[in-house]
């Protein structure tokens, strides 16, 4: 029996500013009902239902046009609720999959043609142990990895940083746009200059990868406001700012009992000190997803 996550707080926040047109939650997770989406029996958490109209809901309290859903390791291999929730609302919604390992050609195409436009795989490791059940490796990834090309997808690489000095190589191989989740769920503690971010700016840099500026309360747990997570934002927008989105992580997974569950005004108002710009703000939040979710115009 996995521990039951604690629910997100209602928005405490207002937005600080308003949302360009177009404007992209560019991660976030949905589940259930659960009689009709049931949960992987092995996981290493469980969520609350948060189906696909109460996202909606969250991008709507925010001033958002657009999010990007992302098959939760709750789910397992099991994609159901996310490829519905597309068909639900095509024109608001992108997803990311994650694939099993023998998965067909027909049902990648299936997901594509409902607004799947990557896969996720799992690497994030701490002390050389997995955090979380489920995913999907990298032997996966690179089995599949002509057939994302074919497709136009990219891959969704769920990494801690620092890894990436052994891994990058061989993820720059897939020859695919790769996305790190959450900055590469650095630790403040570690510092900017941690030679794991540093390879990460590098591939953003070099334009192999993308990143998402998200998750900042799973980067500095201490809370709100999390200036300490501002150096290594400032340092992923100088190496590429075409190269970077923004996500809430909404509803906020894998937060138990008395843990400082974040606030998603909050969240989405670090974007008015980490982007003061408005240009920047249009990059990140509109311009950036639609091509890499592949948004209509």
């Amino acid at each position: 029996m996995t521990r039951p996550c604690l629910p997100p707080l209602p928005v405490a926040l207002a937005p600080a500013f308003r949302a360009p047109a177009g404007a992209c939650d560019s991660h976030a997770h949905v589940f259930g009902p659960f009689a009709r989406y049931p949960l992987a029996a092995d996981r290493s958490y469980t969520p609350a239902e948060h189906p696909a109209d109460a996202f909606i809901a969250h991008l709507d309290e925010l001033g958002l046009t657009r999010g990007v859903l992302v098959t939760a390791s709750a789910s397992g291999t099991d994609n159901s609720v996310v490829i519905d929730a597309l068909r639900q609302y095509p024109t608001r919604l992108r997803g990311i999959a994650v694939p099993a390992p023998d998965i067909a050609d027909a049902e990648l195409d299936a997901w594509h043609e409902a607004g799947v436009r990557g896969v996720r795989f799992n690497l994030y490791q701490l002390a050389g142990h997995a955090v979380y059940r489920n995913g999907v490796g990298i032997d996966v990834l690179e089995a599949l990895a002509p057939r994302l090309r074919a497709r136009g997808w990219h891959a969704q690489i769920w990494i801690h940083a620092p890894d990436l000095v052994e891994l990058g190589p061989r993820l720059k191989a897939l020859r695919l746009p790769l996305v790190i989740d959450h900055m590469g769920r650095m630790a403040t503690a570690r510092g900017a200059q941690d030679p794991g971010f540093q390879t990460l700016c590098a591939m953003l840099a070099d334009g192999v990868a993308w990143t998402k500026i998200s998750g900042a309360d799973r980067l500095q747990p201490a809370g709100a406001p999390y200036r300490e997570v501002d150096p290594f934002v400032a340092a992923l927008m100088a190496a590429n700012a075409e190269q970077v989105v923004w996500g809430s992580d909404w509803p906020h997974i894998n937060y138990f009992e008395t843990a400082q569950m974040p606030d998603d005004g909050a969240l989405f108002n670090l974007l008015a000190r980490w982007l003061p710009d408005d240009a920047d703000r249009q990059r990140v939040l509109v311009s950036n997803p639609a091509r890499l979710y592949d948004f209509p115009a």
